[in-house]
This record gives C-alpha cells, structure tokens and sequence, in this order.
C-alpha cells in the first residue's frame, strides 16, 4: 500500500520514527546550549568529564556554542524528516545530505574527546547515538524506496 507521493507504510513509519528520534537530539542540544549561555557547571552524573568536555576550546564555533549549531542541525532535521514521512520525496535526498554531515561531525567530535580531550561528555555521547540512529534511519528509508527519492 502507498500513502502520499507514492511512499510505502515501512518508508512513512521510519521517516516519523527518525523525527521522533530527533526531538532527542534537540532536546539535547537545547539543555546545552541552555547550560552554556547561562553560565551554569553541568555536572556528568553516569561518567566524568563533562565539564572538561564542555568548557574545551571545541565546544564553540567562534563565540557560539556548538550544542546551537547542534540544535539547529536537529531542528531541520526534524522538519525533513515529517516532509518525506508525508510523501514529499524531494526531501529525502536534502535528509541524507545532512544527516551524512552530522555523521561526519560526530564521528569527528568522538575523536576529539577521545583522543585530544580525553574525556566523554554522557550529553555528547547521546547525541552522538542519536545521529548514529539517525544516519541508520535515513539509509534504511532511502534503500527501501530508491527510485523515489527525487
């Protein structure tokens, strides 16, 4: 069975689960931005190392904390994925563009509180989960409908 604009019931179920997801995400990156305008100390409370994570010189982009880029990304995210949930095709190629660019940014940030902080930060680390959920997400609905993603 197709709904709207020719997508199946398993591509609409994946792209509203995918927004779903996403409001993790942003919330997330809401809390942090929230955290870091306002001054206050975050404390980790499952492991160590969000304060060292937070207050490095990568937890901004200029003088913007990059927990608002974050939420920005996860916002548009969420906005595409209810479009392609509901048939506009157009938007699906735009949703692995970016969610291949916030692949590509988590796998860099891991690498920073890995290997150059050397400290985990548990918010950094769900949000890196959630676009790793994400990226499945999107690949998984662009592989079931490849001929309909434009």
């Amino acid at each position: 069975m197709t709904i709207a604009g020719g997508a199946d019931r398993k591509t609409v179920w994946l792209y509203f689960i995918a927004a779903i997801v996403s409001l993790i995400g942003l919330g997330d990156a809401i809390f942090l931005t929230i955290q870091d305008i306002t001054g206050e100390s975050l404390r980790c409370t499952i492991i160590s190392g969000c304060s060292e994570v937070l207050s490095s010189k990568y937890a901004h982009v200029g003088p913007m904390p990059l927990a608002t880029i974050g939420a920005f990304a996860y916002f548009v995210f969420f906005s595409l994925a209810i479009l392609a949930a509901f048939g506009y095709g157009f938007v699906r190629p735009l949703l692995l563009i970016l969610v291949s660019f916030m692949f590509l940014a988590t796998l860099w940030l891991l690498y920073l509180q890995a290997f150059v902080i050397r400290h985990f930060c548990q918010y950094c680390l769900l949000s890196a989960a959630v676009t790793t959920i994400l990226t499945v997400l999107v690949l998984m609905g662009s592989r079931l409908n490849p001929r309909k993603n434009v």
